[in-house]
């Protein structure tokens, strides 16, 4: 029993300093409006396994030219342009929303 009481102690100390200290709840960053710094993580990702990921955070497709693509989010109204090359997202960054058709 001694051993099990000093295993659990063991373990618990590292877990006790994951505690936040904080008496608030934690609130996420909102992207700017007309900003597409909520993508630019898919920098780098597989073109077809990141259009779901760009659907699920509010993009759609606007138009493509060649291996550039735009994706707009009618929410944050946000023009994204992507660049694709050898089957990755090469380049995310912001474009005008001329650029998708709005």
């Amino acid at each position: 029993m001694r051993r099990f009481t000093a295993a659990i102690f063991i373990l618990a100390i590292p877990v006790a300093g994951c505690q936040s200290s904080s008496s608030g709840p934690t609130v996420a960053a909102t992207p700017v409006t007309g900003s597409t710094a909520d993508i630019a993580d898919f920098q780098g990702a597989r073109a077809g396994q990141a259009e779901l990921g760009l659907n699920n955070r509010g993009y759609e497709p606007a138009r493509t030219e060649g291996l550039t693509a735009y994706w707009w989010n009618d929410a944050t109204q946000a023009c994204a342009r992507i660049v694709t090359s050898n089957g990755r997202y090469e380049t995310v960054d912001t474009a005008t929303p001329a650029d998708c058709g709005k």
